[in-house]
């Protein structure tokens, strides 16, 4: 299934006609390479994609903080840690380099890095390491300060986030319609549910005509070759691979002999008796 022009126009409830196209097109083609081509997938995907960029207008992290709500957000960075928030109070790139230094990839506070490297597209991807594993991916190809400004495209913004929906399997939740595991594999958590219901909703019923069954699925706790996200590059990172959240032939190389040397049945599978012994 491949979005209409006119369907467009809905979901995003379009004025600019030309940027409509912009959007379409990209849509059109960048879309089916990752397999999101079902109206239960390109609902999920697309009403992620509309909360997390109000719909798809903002592709840049709004770092314009007052010092009061530096302290309320980011205690740990400012009041926890004895700095004036004062000092910061609607300043975006020191905001940035502070609360984004040494962390993803991003070197210390003066590099810069951490304005550089904010979050940037429709699903904001965020730190030198994100932009880093975008830009290798073979339908890209570019160096991290490339990426930059390629996220600031109708393109590079759709493909970044289709980027991360793949790396984090999510096509998997959207098949069962169950937006809040969707939510929690883009957001971390469960921030702005119910917009993200409401977006699905609409969505759904525009490609469909119909109105969705939305359910509540369990997440898997196995992981093994083919598993992608967070609990991948979990077991990744203590297996002392890249963790790069997708589990392929070098990580069950890695798990396997990890387990053969601490008792447990080499068959490359981290399930739950491997990750308790993993992470002890």
């Amino acid at each position: 299934m491949v979005l209409t022009l006119d369907q467009v126009n809905k979901i995003l409830n379009g004025k600019d006609q030309e940027q409509m196209k912009f959007w379409h097109e990209a849509i059109e083609s960048i879309l089916p390479e990752y397999d999101i081509n079902t109206p239960e997938r390109i609902a999920g995907f697309m009403a992620q994609c509309a909360h997390e960029s109000n719909n798809f207008k903002v592709l840049e992290e709004n770092l314009n903080y007052s010092a009061d709500g530096l302290n309320k957000i980011f205690p740990k960075y400012f009041e926890r840690a004895g700095r004036n928030a004062e000092e910061y109070h609607r300043q975006p790139e020191k905001i940035a380099n502070i609360v984004y230094a040494n962390r993803m990839g991003n070197g210390d506070t003066e590099s810069g890095e951490g304005w550089l490297f904010r979050g940037r597209g429709i699903i904001q991807l965020t730190g030198k390491n994100n932009y880093t594993a975008f830009g290798k991916d073979e339908k890209v190809n570019l160096s991290p300060e490339e990426v930059v400004k390629y996220l600031g495209t109708p393109s590079g913004a759709l493909r970044s986030a289709a980027w991360y929906w793949n790396s984090r399997n999510i096509n998997v939740p959207a098949d069962a319609c169950d937006v809040e595991r969707m939510t929690k594999l883009v957001n971390g958590g469960t921030i702005g549910l119910e917009d993200r219901i409401k977006h699905y909703t609409h969505i759904y019923h525009i490609l469909t005509g119909k109105d969705p069954v939305i359910t509540k699925t369990k997440a898997s706790t196995t992981i093994k070759k083919g598993s992608k996200g967070a609990l991948a590059a979990k077991v990744q990172k203590a297996l002392g691979v890249t963790a790069d959240g997708d589990f392929g032939n070098g990580s069950v190389k890695a798990l396997k002999a990890w387990q053969s040397s601490n008792g447990l049945t080499p068959d490359g599978i981290a399930g739950p008796a491997t990750q308790a012994k993993l992470f002890a």
